[in-house]
């Protein structure tokens, strides 16, 4: 878990370092119609860690569930590669006119001091007990869950780059 931490940590510095270097301007603006702002993509990652901690701190009551050894065998790291474009989930789209970044970064880092917390309470052995539905990659376990919200943001940080260097253009 503690390499888990440390990775969220780490993406979570890079992507907070690189959106407070951009122009206020260009972080509501789309590159295109049909592509995300830095505002969108940050709403998003506040969704999305807000839908697995929650999904996971509701279970932490219920008792442990066994996990599929091939559920385990899955590599998180497949979800920051940016090969294919997926679709988000309805649930965890940014809204059309997402709030303000400082409003968007604060609840970011509330989130991050949340999931650290849960992560360092419950522990690898108890989130391992805990079966998370991907929409994408199917069953895993609650750690490895953790694990994907981290490599879910080094996606969106390279996504981030990329919508900045398609405004620059």
């Amino acid at each position: 878990m503690k390499s888990t931490l440390k990775r969220l940590d780490a993406v979570h510095e890079r992507l907070t370092t690189t959106v407070n270097s951009v122009d206020p301007g260009l972080l509501s603006k789309r590159p295109a119609e049909n592509e995300w702002s830095v505002a969108e993509v940050v709403e998003h990652l506040c969704l999305v860690e807000g839908a697995v901690m929650n999904y996971l701190e509701s279970k932490l009551d219920q008792p442990p569930v066994k996990v599929s050894f091939l559920a385990k065998l899955k590599p998180m790291r497949i979800v920051s590669l940016r090969v294919k474009r997926l679709q988000a989930p309805k649930l965890v789209q940014p809204s059309k006119n997402p709030p303000p970044m400082d409003e968007l970064l604060t609840r970011y880092d509330q989130l991050r001091k949340r999931t650290k917390k849960i992560c360092n309470e419950a522990g690898h052995a108890r989130l391992s007990q805990i079966r998370f539905k991907h929409p994408y990659f199917g069953d895993m376990d609650g750690a490895a869950a953790v694990s994907m919200v981290a490599f879910h943001e080094q996606r969106h940080l390279k996504q981030i780059r990329e919508i900045l260097k398609k405004l620059s253009n």
